[in-house]
């Protein structure tokens, strides 16, 4: 029986468990088959506070897991394969460890970028293929980069890009683009935005210093050509990590977590959540760090009977 268990290693849930522990309340930390969420793929992390000349995305987690664990974490790798939120104690099945029982849990399963599916994508992430244009858009600073979407946060990310980059060409597989209006007339009004649609993807070209090129295919012709770049950036959306809970915590139709504005509280007493779970917006190591202060907060709180859960009862009816 532990008072609380936090679910997932990211920025949200180290953070949590970081507070916590520090609170005497000896979480316990459930980490996945990916220790340390997305950052353990990102090269130097440049806009995290604190590190002035920049950190590498793996120590950086390491180091916040070494914290939690000094003021009294205890970690245990396993797959949540199974919730029951019906009562308390809530019960969870970890595959690899088996059952176990706390009086609270915090969810911090984050959410994984979409990938294409190609050749070559996943061995040269953090080595030219990106997900996030926020955290390393600056590190392509007058170079051709690509954009792979159709839909508006595709357009936002290659609006964004146009900061740093010469040029920005979109890729897309069909001829008509999913985004708003209003967002594709913001990246056609872009000097700096180049198109290649109804082009498919076929592989990512890569040598020994990462990304050179992206190899499509024209769906109209057949014809295969190699599109040179030195960076691709995949803007197709995210999966927020929630399918273990089997609708048991209420979600929006995209599947990230609902909690009361303004806390991390879910629609059950005792079960936070926080990160990019139920953040589809900023999507940060800073603010999903935040939110695991705020979970560990409020934990606190209802464990120690001072949380009234005045939302979650109207989220039941």
């Amino acid at each position: 029986m532990y008072k609380s268990i936090v679910i997932g290693t990211g920025p949200s849930g180290l953070t949590a468990a970081i507070y916590l522990a520090r609170a005497n309340f000896k979480p316990l930390v459930i980490e996945g088959p990916e220790p340390g969420g997305q950052l353990t793929t990102t090269t130097e992390v440049e806009n995290f506070p604190g590190f002035p000349d920049g950190i590498m995305g793996p120590e950086l987690m390491d180091n916040m897991r070494k914290q939690a664990e000094r003021f009294g974490a205890e970690f245990r790798t396993g797959w949540v394969n199974s919730v029951d939120f019906s009562k308390r104690p809530f019960k969870l099945s970890v595959e690899g460890i088996g059952e176990l029982e706390a009086e609270s849990v915090i969810i911090s399963t984050g959410a994984s970028a979409k990938l294409l599916g190609v050749l070559n994508e996943k061995e040269n992430i953090g080595r030219g293929v990106s997900t996030c244009a926020t955290c390393d858009g600056f590190f392509f600073r007058g170079k051709k980069i690509i954009v792979v979407g159709g839909g508006d946060s595709a357009m936002e990310e290659a609006n964004f890009l146009t900061r740093f980059a010469s040029e920005v060409k979109l890729v897309h597989r069909r001829n008509e683009l999913r985004a708003s209006k209003i967002m594709q007339d913001r990246a056609r009004e872009n000097g700096k935005i180049t198109w290649a649609l109804n082009n498919t993807p076929l592989e990512v070209v890569a040598g020994d210093k990462g990304v050179t090129g992206l190899k499509v295919r024209n769906n109209e012709t057949g014809a295969e050509e190699v599109l040179e770049t030195d960076g691709i950036f995949v803007a197709i959306g995210h999966t927020p990590n929630t399918g273990f809970l089997n609708g048991q915590i209420h979600t929006d139709e995209q599947g990230y977590i609902l909690v009361e504005p303004g806390t991390t509280k879910t629609n059950v007493p005792g079960v936070f959540a926080c990160g990019d779970v139920q953040d589809k917006k900023y999507r940060q190591a800073i603010t999903a760090a935040g939110s695991g202060c705020a979970a560990a907060l409020d934990c606190e709180k209802f464990l120690d009977g001072e949380i009234i859960h005045d939302w979650s009862q109207s989220l039941n009816k």
